[in-house]
């Protein structure tokens, strides 16, 4: 079998550029679309949610393909439809062409992005895989601090067009023999007796399941939102452009700075327990910049509690499946579990841009995600409840 340092090495390059080029360069990206094309923000953002509805849309299916044949294939096809979704963004003309090439990239989404890797080392990895996912979450984390400041020179070198060209190049020249190189894995073995896990239709059936799903998909819901409109966000609140940039890009280091936290401290500790913690700090963060405005200390630390939420909550996403319903069945549970996820994803930047459009747009939509946040901590207290304690050997 691979070495786990070759897989998660692999798996850490395209990380970083799959969720750069996928999903950190839109926001970037998406006032030189919008007035390229001519289409109003409703219109340019609904393509991108549209993407991510589609990539949760197909987070089950692909999670069983990964399941019956390992990352291999699934994520290397992964790579080559992010070049197709991506060049054809970087030359479509109207409407029609630029949701068809957003429905390509949310696809490539789906067979690429943590997901898919988390499947991938599950499949590979027998044991250590959560200390494994820990390790590509932590490299995955310079994600947005690398591709924010890149998108944005790009940007003003060559354009919108060229850069998602460039960037699907690097998929096709760099990702997919990345993907290629990965080891097929240890075939999926149903286990008998006392060590099975669960099957996808014995977990669907468990209350805990929907009410974890829906605490993912509330939380989800938030970051996507912020990811998008955060910059304009932090603009809103008196912030010139160039002090926004410089504050969002501190958010990466501080996800790094959870990762390495949970590794060091948490790695022993149940992952159901990080949790109550993780799903603690969004809240917290949106109550210091909903307090604090725009002045310096609040916004400081709101993007280190937030980064540090979102950089613990990718492990948790990995990490709370298999602890919950066992390794048979990963690949299908997780992405049944991170469909709604990913369905609130597309939400997210649909609502911001609906609330920022007021003129009281920022405080509506602090407000907003703030109970967002507090539902979604609530319910996976709910989830994890002693008396939602899941028996790893169903009947």
């Amino acid at each position: 079998m691979r070495r786990p340092s070759t897989t998660v090495g692999i798996l850490a390059v395209t990380q970083i550029v799959s969720w750069g080029s996928l999903y950190y360069a839109f926001t970037i990206l998406a006032p030189d679309i919008r007035r390229d094309l001519g289409l109003a923000p409703e219109v340019v953002f609904g393509a991108f949610s549209w993407a991510l509805l589609v990539a949760g849309l197909a987070a089950a299916p692909v999670g069983i393909l990964l399941d019956r044949h390992g990352g291999r294939a699934i994520m290397a096809g992964g790579s080559f439809l992010c070049f197709l979704g991506l060049a054809w963004l970087g030359r479509c003309t109207g409407v029609v062409s630029y949701y068809a090439a957003w429905t390509l990239v949310g696809l490539a989404m789906a067979l690429t992005l943590y997901e898919a890797a988390f499947a991938t080392i599950q499949r590979q990895l027998d044991s250590g895989a959560r200390q494994a996912m820990s390790t590509l979450t932590l490299f995955g984390g310079f994600a947005s601090t690398l591709f924010w400041p890149l998108t944005a020179w790009l940007q003003a070198a060559h354009g919108w067009r060229d850069t998602y060209l460039l960037y699907g190049i690097v998929q096709l020249a760099v990702c997919m023999p990345l993907h290629l190189g990965l080891g097929a894995g240890a075939p999926a073995v149903t286990r008998v007796g006392p060590a099975r896990g669960h099957t996808l239709a014995e977990a669907v059936r468990h209350p805990a399941f929907w009410t974890l799903a829906l605490a993912f998909a509330a939380n989800t819901c938030v970051f996507s939102a912020l990811a998008v409109h955060l910059i304009p966000l932090f603009e809103r609140l008196g912030l010139a452009r160039e002090t926004a940039v410089l504050l969002a890009a501190l958010i990466g280091p501080m996800q790094v700075a959870g990762r390495v936290g949970e590794m060091a401290f948490a790695r022993h500790t149940a992952p159901q327990t990080v949790g109550k913690v993780t799903f603690a700090l969004l809240p917290a963060a949106l109550a210091v910049i909903a307090l604090g405005g725009a002045q310096a200390w609040a916004v400081a630390a709101f993007c280190v509690l937030y980064g540090m939420s979102n950089g613990i909550l990718t492990i948790l996403r990995g990490s709370l499946p298999r602890a919950l319903f066992g390794r048979d069945h990963y690949g299908a549970i997780a992405g049944a579990m991170a469909g709604p996820a990913l369905l609130s994803k597309a939400a997210g930047p649909l609502i911001a841009a609906a609330l920022l459009g007021r003129a009281d747009g920022p405080a509506l939509l602090l407000a907003a995600l703030l109970a967002m946040s507090l539902a979604s901590l609530a319910f996976y207290l709910r989830a994890v409840a002693p008396d939602k304690t899941f028996d790893k050997r169903p009947a």
